[in-house]
């Protein structure tokens, strides 16, 4: 799959696209399955709120480490993910800077502040800010859910300043977050945010610097969404003073192969092939 020019116009418009049915629901199942079993493994790449639920599984694209994943690993190197990230980085070169899965659970999933995600990855070494992260939907997902709002055109006031704040936060860790002040600014001069609500099998890209967040799941059902960023080789990470882990700051930057559209499909089977 490839975007067209409308939608990369889109993209560079608003901060973000989203696209329905980019993948079907044997896809869906194969990777909520698998993210069934990652919840289970106890490791320093699986988070939780503080009520002690999975909150976010990192590092699930990798061939080793205790979450891998074959699954997760062909579905950040599909055609439908893969192309059009390349496309709106202008590079064939990119590697993936790191992975999330998000649980938030029913009830008990808790929000995050409005922020931008460089707000965290400026202090990571990266020089430009054109870092791309494609969300798949992995529930059906409405606003109860505690989905993601996005504000258009955001993306376009460059890096804002950020604060550290720890009173709502998941993970029992403090947050980046924009100040309230110039939030209310920000929402006086855009159009409203968005929330990214729709089929499990939806695909969203958006750009590092479009201001998001998300409430709490306020619902008796669970939000699952896998994230993936992607980023230039010609982009990597400079060294800074007490790097975060491989898990949000990869030091793999070999560049991506496009590969099989089949392939999340391909790993279940080869999966039941192992276990027989």
């Amino acid at each position: 799959m490839e975007l067209t020019k409308q939608q990369i116009a889109d993209y560079h418009r608003d901060g973000f696209l989203v696209i329905p049915n980019c993948y079907s629901a044997e896809e869906i199942a194969v990777l909520r399955e698998d993210t069934e079993r990652l919840c289970k493994v106890d490791a320093a790449e699986i988070f939780r709120e503080r009520s002690g639920a999975v909150r976010s599984i990192f590092r699930v694209h990798e061939e080793d480490g205790p979450v891998r994943s074959a699954a997760y690993r062909a579905l950040t190197r599909t055609p439908r993910m893969l192309k059009p990230v390349m496309q709106l980085q202008n590079s064939d070169e990119v590697y993936i800077a790191h992975t999330k899965v998000n649980t938030k659970s029913a009830l008990e999933g808790s929000g995050w502040l409005w922020h931008q995600d460089f707000g965290y990855w400026v202090h990571d070494g990266y020089e430009q800010n054109d870092m791309v992260t494609t969300l798949l939907l992995m529930s059906d997902t409405k606003e109860i859910h505690g989905s993601l709002y996005m504000i258009p055109g955001s993306h376009k006031l460059g890096l804002l300043e950020h604060y550290y704040d720890d009173s709502q936060a998941a993970y029992q860790l403090p947050q980046r977050a924009v100040e309230t002040k110039k939030l209310k600014e920000i929402m006086k001069s855009h159009a409203a945010p968005v929330p990214i609500v729709g089929k499990a099998g939806t695909l969203v890209l958006f750009h590092c610097l479009t201001v998001h967040g998300s409430g709490a799941n306020m619902s008796a059902e669970d939000r699952w969404q896998a994230y993936v960023t992607y980023n230039r080789v010609a982009n990597r990470p400079h060294d800074v003073e007490k790097p975060r882990g491989d898990f949000v700051r990869s030091t793999n930057w070999q560049p991506l192969p496009v590969e099989s559209d089949s392939g999340i499909l391909d790993s279940a089977r080869s999966a039941v092939l192992e276990e027989s």
